[in-house]
């Protein structure tokens, strides 16, 4: 089995180490615009062999682990050179975009358009790990319009790697992930830069940041290359989640200027409840 990882970062590597452990046949191909990253995996063992879009014409998988602004130009591209029993999948953040950019194409069948809820706050070769997907949620859009006997190569392989599988249209996953995570890493990014702006005067601040800090703001440390296309892309829906956020602020900071404790007791109480929802999920 021929796989080519197109971007061997966090999610493109680890499922190349995955597919490696799972799949002892298969060989696993890497492109990459970057050189170095390509001679780290190659050292790393997170891809056997360097490659090139002219070589595209002999893989059975091809996964495309890139920004999505960027996946918006290379997936025609890819498309345009696989043969036609060729699994293409993305992995990006956003769906609504690629997928209205690919329905016309010639070679739509042949695309699956996926999103693994995994992940870290690290990028490049060196931060892909072994059994990153092992329970882990993946959204696949779309799915009718991808051929048959390939859904069910690539269910083969999320089965075999141990993800369970949600099907939404393009336009749902992009509305709730703003939520779950979009959202979370604006306020990630947000809460650094408001503490880094304080620690300009007070450095005792770091000295003080206990594990609650650091959880909290962990997201703040991801690669701003890839989540500045993620929030244009996803912009109204982002805006909107973001006003929701920026309401139950001023009113947490309205009820504090009143000196409403107890109310403020009652609706962290309240929310308490989101403890049930992740563990039903878990």
């Amino acid at each position: 089995m021929n796989v080519f990882i197109i971007g061997i970062g966090l999610i493109g590597g680890s499922m190349a180490l995955d597919i490696q452990e799972k799949y002892p046949k298969a060989k696993i191909y890497g492109i990459d615009t970057k050189e170095a990253h390509l001679d780290e995996a190659l050292k790393l063992g997170v891809i056997h062999q360097k490659s090139s879009f002219k070589e595209l014409d002999k893989a059975e998988i091809v996964i495309v682990s890139i920004p999505v602004d960027a996946q918006i130009e290379v997936l025609p591209k890819v498309l345009n050179i696989v043969n036609d029993d060729t699994l293409v999948m993305d992995v990006g953040s956003t769906k609504e975009l690629i997928c209205k950019t690919l329905e016309k194409h010639p070679k739509r069948r042949n695309f699956l358009a996926t999103h693994p809820i995994a992940g870290t706050e690290f990028s490049g070769p060196s931060a892909a790990i072994k059994g990153l997907f092992k329970d882990k949620t993946n959204i696949i859009c779309e799915v009718e319009k991808t051929a048959f006997q390939l859904q069910e190569k690539a269910l083969g392989i999320f089965a075999t790697l141990g993800m369970r599988i949600r099907y939404m249209d393009a336009h749902s996953h992009d509305k709730h992930i703003a939520y779950v995570s979009h959202l979370s890493h604006i306020s990630s990014f947000m809460l650094g830069k408001t503490v880094i702006e304080k620690e300009q005067n007070e450095r005792d601040i770091f000295d003080m940041a206990g594990s609650g800090f650091e959880s909290t703001v962990r997201l703040a440390k991801s690669s701003p290359a890839m989540w500045t296309p993620i929030f244009e892309q996803n912009k109204e829906n982002v805006i909107e989640t973001l006003e929701k956020y920026i309401n139950n602020l001023e009113e947490f900071k309205s009820l504090m200027q009143q000196d409403k404790f107890s109310e403020i007791f009652q609706k962290m109480k309240s929310t308490n409840h989101i403890k049930q929802i992740l563990n039903g999920i878990k």
